[in-house]
């Protein structure tokens, strides 16, 4: 549970650090922060994976580039869905998924550390 919570709050500071860094994403409030990070959790659970599968041959001859092209359609319709979060366009979403992966990853460097030494 530490795990995932810690993981989360990971994805909230990055949705807040692309809406302050990337032109073109707007977040109403923090709680919009918190249920697009909760949505994007959903989303790279049930949508990301059957959109990897569609896209396999392009992710394959761009050697795994076209995946950031799929985090970007992924935000862009987090975006889409939520009425407190603005996603402008594609540069947008492909910037803001960056930022957004890059805490991401960091939030489970931490976690990886703290659970192989506890």
């Amino acid at each position: 549970m530490t795990r995932f919570l810690v993981q989360f709050l990971f994805a909230v500071a990055g949705f807040w650090a692309a809406q302050q860094w990337v032109p073109g994403i707007e977040a109403h409030g923090w709680t919009s922060l918190v249920i697009a990070a909760f949505l994007l959790g959903i989303a790279n659970a049930i949508v990301r994976p059957i959109l990897v599968v569609l896209t396999f041959p392009v992710v394959f001859l761009t050697f795994g580039l076209f995946l950031l092209v799929i985090n970007a359609a992924v935000l862009g319709l987090i975006g889409w869905l939520m009425k407190g979060l603005d996603v402008n366009g594609f540069w947008p979403a492909f910037w803001g998924a960056i930022v957004i992966g890059i805490a991401s990853w960091i939030g489970s460097k931490l976690v990886g550390e703290a659970g192989a030494k506890g």
